[in-house]
């Protein structure tokens, strides 16, 4: 069994080009965000816990399968020191900390896990991957539009881990539920993210 140790993973050629593409967030989504950039940072700071805690659920529900067990345990610890930078710049900023709010697209997107054992799995997976890649668009987007120097060069890396994130879902997708059609259900649950993100209302947070 691969081991994962969240690095770069390259999806190749064909496969790459199978997967739906993403649609590119609304133009008023960044606008929205640099408005009211105090309420992102506290949204921001809430979303990377809820990740972490997710990579961990992970590794409680699949205690048997020791490449995603590994694999949880780097994300959930690389997501906590992205929480640990965040919360350092809403210190530094003399912001409180919000309370967690339920994530109206992660809510939906989490209704389309199916239950099946047979499929729970790979659901989980790829909607891991999902949630990864729109916030690699969107951090990415902070890093272009944002005018603070050292939050240019941190939202480029946040990035960047995002970008590999997805990545590892998919690979990890792939190695654990490769009897499954894991290209067809992501570009299914790729289009449905896209016109969820067309429908949800533009707020002053990751999604």
């Amino acid at each position: 069994m691969a081991e994962y140790h969240l690095q770069p993973v390259v999806l190749q050629g064909t496969e790459a080009v199978a997967l739906t593409p993403l649609n590119a967030s609304p133009r008023e989504w960044i606008t929205c965000v640099l408005a009211d950039f105090d309420a992102f940072l506290q949204d921001h700071a809430s979303a990377e816990k809820k990740a972490s805690g997710m990579a961990l659920s992970m590794v409680s529900h699949y205690p048997d399968k020791p490449a995603l067990v590994r694999a949880m345990v780097d994300l959930a610890v690389e997501e906590l020191n992205h929480y640990k930078e965040v919360m350092r710049l809403l210190m530094a900023k003399q912001i409180t900390p919000a309370a967690d709010r339920k994530d109206p697209y992660v809510t939906r997107l989490n209704k389309l896990v199916r239950k099946d054992a047979a499929f729970f799995l790979l659901d989980r997976l790829l909607i891991g991957a999902i949630v990864e890649r729109r916030g690699a668009e969107r951090f990415a987007l902070i890093a272009k539009h944002v005018a603070d120097p050292e939050l240019q060069k941190f939202y480029a890396a946040i990035a960047k881990s995002e970008e590999r994130h997805w990545h590892l879902f998919v690979q990890l997708a792939t190695d654990l539920c490769g009897h499954l059609p894991v290209n067809c259900r992501f570009c299914e649950l790729a289009d449905l993210e896209n016109a969820l993100v067309a429908d949800l209302p533009v707020r002053p947070a990751l999604h």
